[in-house]
């Protein structure tokens, strides 16, 4: 019996520390899954990135892609600490008092894509137009993409500048409002203006998107 008892015995034992081996085990798998997903997640976004090396009058745009808030947990938005060739892009939009500094493509290039960059709408006319509506959308939120993250914070009376053919256009927002998220944009400007006209997703709100509108200086 004592034999007996003593072989029972030690089969609870193999089945305890066979048992506690699998917990182990589950536990670094799901560690271990998490962070490859991570890894996985972060990597797509760097390769994607790679590839894709007054008189009021209202002017209504169609078929705008719709400008989402993108989240991605992260401390802020940190300066780009290599090179920028600035002179490969189209145009280049700077707002000084959020930061911002960055290139977008004319309308036929396939990196004019609001996944990848600050993204030029078809119908859009450049500074040097007389009375012309330059229109540019991007995301915001915290994920790699959202270049108008921080336009929340600007105010009318901010300046804008955006550089083309190697000359510098001095803008000033005149009116800041929300239309609802639908794919359609309401443009309300004055047509005797130069226009520029940045949309992006409201903070904090879904359901709309919000519009800059800053005339020429």
């Amino acid at each position: 019996m004592p034999k007996i008892q003593k072989l029972k015995n030690n089969i609870k034992k193999s089945h305890l520390l066979l048992f506690g081996s699998l917990l182990i085990f589950s536990g670094f798998l799901t560690i271990s899954w998490r962070h490859l997903v991570k890894l996985r997640n972060d990597v797509f976004s760097d390769m994607k990135i790679a590839m894709m090396d007054v008189e009021t009058n209202e002017e209504i745009i169609h078929n705008v892609p719709v400008v989402e808030d993108v989240a991605k947990p992260q401390t802020e938005q940190k300066e780009e600490q290599y090179y920028i060739d600035y002179d490969k892009y189209y145009g280049v939009l700077e707002i000084p008092r959020i930061g911002l500094k960055r290139g977008f493509y004319n309308t036929d290039s396939r990196y004019n894509n609001v996944d990848y960059n600050v993204t030029m709408v078809k119908g859009s006319t450049m500074p040097d137009v007389a009375s012309g509506n330059l229109i540019l959308m991007a995301h915001s939120g915290d994920a790699y993409n959202s270049y108008f993250a921080y336009l929340y914070r600007l105010n009318v009376g901010d300046d804008a500048f955006v550089t083309y053919n190697k000359v510098k256009y001095h803008y000033r927002i005149v009116n800041i409002y929300t239309v609802p998220k639908k794919g359609v944009v309401s443009v309300i400007r004055n047509y005797s203006k130069t226009t520029l006209t940045m949309v992006t997703c409201t903070k904090d709100d879904n359901s709309t998107q919000t519009v800059y509108i800053a005339e020429l200086v």
